[in-house]
């Protein structure tokens, strides 16, 4: 697992959804600034726990996906359906 290449991916994707960056969000009052939440993605030696999941070793199909996804420099697609617009 080349942990650089990961890191600096993931760096590559916050900075895309703009990391830091407060978006507005609509409400029956008015409005109010929010940052979104963001998804924890621990690194381990054997293995990687994203948000509150499980671990998960690499040798996991579903694991291997989601690293080849951000090394690829998209994101994950296992997250697509609960966040569409990026993490």
């Amino acid at each position: 697992v080349d942990f650089d290449l990961i890191l600096e991916s993931i760096k590559d994707l916050n900075s895309l959804v703009g990391e830091g960056i407060s978006q507005i969000e609509h409400s029956a009052r008015g409005a109010r600034l929010r940052r979104p939440e963001p998804v924890p993605l621990t690194l381990y030696q054997n293995g990687i726990v994203v948000g509150h999941g499980a671990f998960r070793p690499y040798q996991h199909p579903a694991t291997q996906q989601c690293l080849q996804d951000i090394m690829d420099g998209y994101f994950p697609s296992e997250l697509q359906p609960r966040y569409p617009d990026g993490v």
